[in-house]
């Protein structure tokens, strides 16, 4: 009955509007079933190799780059909501056009436009969080954006596994379906909040002509931090380019097993998520739940190293999960923390492109590695890197944020 209790007192207190958030990334995520099966896509559909996959995937990482500074510098000006609406409705035609192009430089194009696209939705999403949810629930409100999130991944890649067993194409068009519904409820729901794009404009011209907060490009702190954000991040996204073709080629699984154990991932995060944040804010501190989060995360990793057993993925998945609920949404919190109210856009982007950085290193590098010193050799890079960047965190948090923020409460 106490984690009964522990696990619904977690979504108390959360907004309308967090609620409909979460519900519309959890429409779009559903159908996102490209981005872990692409890297099979090209090796195993179109033939290319291993390394020109890599390649190929660090142009969604190069869009990702573009479309985090866009949507951040285009959510101070217009406001968030037009940022989100035109980010998922575009991307609807942009899906369907991936399966046109079957050569390297073609496709690597076409995921360079959707990813600038598709990213620009990031930066404006987090602003949206942080408008809409309580100042003692801002963590919570990111995490239940995350569950959302995940519990689509749960979904998703356990159907694109079957769907692209029988065409790779379906995942295509149902990650197009996926941007379409969630497009068309976001501005069902928040057009009503945002009446007039004029209204928006002018309110955001009026407060950035009343505070002027400095640029976060300047802020040497939060640079320094963003920077460990992208070592982080070159680790942890090995689970969308690297991971799948080590489950494949080296651990011998089918693409439908592949899909069952990401979609576990998805299931765990959902299950798990805001009972552990819940715990983490009320018993730990900030520095410490990060430390904790971003090692857990490189361990998992590095025990593949040594075995690959069907139980060591389960378990390297479990511990990968745990780890990523201790770490993601309180890098979304510590942003939000560190800006100010007129700038949260600029400050959100800038973090979006740490994580987009890494996207573009991440694909590359990791399939570089594994391809000529072996996956053992990789997994255990990542586990040492991943175990300095849980280090920085700790002694970094508290030196760039208020004593009593960092430590106690959160306050926006």
């Amino acid at each position: 009955m106490k984690l009964l209790h522990l696990y619904t007192s977690s979504f108390k207190g959360l907004t309308k509007e967090s609620w409909m958030l979460a519900l519309v990334m959890l429409i779009n995520r559903s159908g996102s079933m490209v981005l872990p099966f692409l890297g099979v896509y090209m090796t195993a559909h179109l033939h290319f190799s291993i390394e020109n996959s890599g390649i190929v995937l660090s142009f969604f990482g190069i869009g990702s780059v573009i479309g985090s500074w866009l949507g951040g510098m285009i959510t101070d000006r217009i406001g968030e909501y037009w940022v989100q609406s035109l980010s998922l409705l575009l991307s609807v035609p942009l899906f369907c056009l991936i399966p046109l192009f079957t050569t390297e430089a073609g496709l690597a194009g076409i995921i360079l436009a959707q990813s600038i696209v598709s990213e620009t939705f990031r930066p404006a999403n987090s602003v949206a969080i942080t408008k809409y949810a309580k100042p003692e629930n801002i963590t919570r409100a990111f995490s239940l954006n995350r569950m959302a999130i995940n519990l689509g991944f749960s979904i998703g890649p356990a159907l694109g596994g079957i769907l692209s067993a029988i065409s790779y194409e379906f995942l295509f068009y149902s990650n197009a379906i996926g941007a379409l519904l969630a497009g068309l409820l976001y501005v069902w729901f928040f057009g009503k909040r945002n009446k007039t794009a004029i209204r928006e404009i002018k309110k955001v011209k009026e407060a950035k002509a009343t505070i002027k907060e400095n640029s976060p490009y300047r802020d040497t702190k939060f640079l320094i931090y963003c920077f460990f954000c992208m070592l982080f991040s070159i680790c942890f996204f090995q689970l969308f380019s690297t991971l799948t073709i080590f489950y494949k080629d080296t651990a011998r699984l089918s693409q439908q097993n592949i899909g069952y154990i990401l979609g576990y991932s998805g299931f765990l995060i959902v299950l798990l998520e805001m009972s552990l944040v819940q715990i983490a804010e009320k018993y730990s501190k900030l520095a410490f739940t990060m430390l904790i989060g971003t090692f857990l995360c490189g361990f998992s990793y590095a025990i593949m190293a040594f075995d690959h057993s069907l139980f060591t993925l389960v378990l390297s998945m479990t511990l990968l999960c745990i780890g990523e609920i201790w770490t993601l949404p309180f890098m979304s919190t510590i942003t939000a923390l560190r800006s100010g109210k007129n700038n949260k856009g600029a400050y959100m982007g800038l973090n979006g492109m740490a994580f987009s950085l890494a996207f573009i290193i991440t694909p590359y590098l990791g399939t570089m590695m594994a391809e000529k010193f072996g996956f053992s050799v990789l997994w255990i890079v990542t586990g040492i890197i991943t175990t300095i960047t849980a280090i920085a965190f700790y002694f970094i948090i508290p030196w760039m944020l208020p004593k009593k923020v960092s430590d106690e409460e959160i306050v926006l």
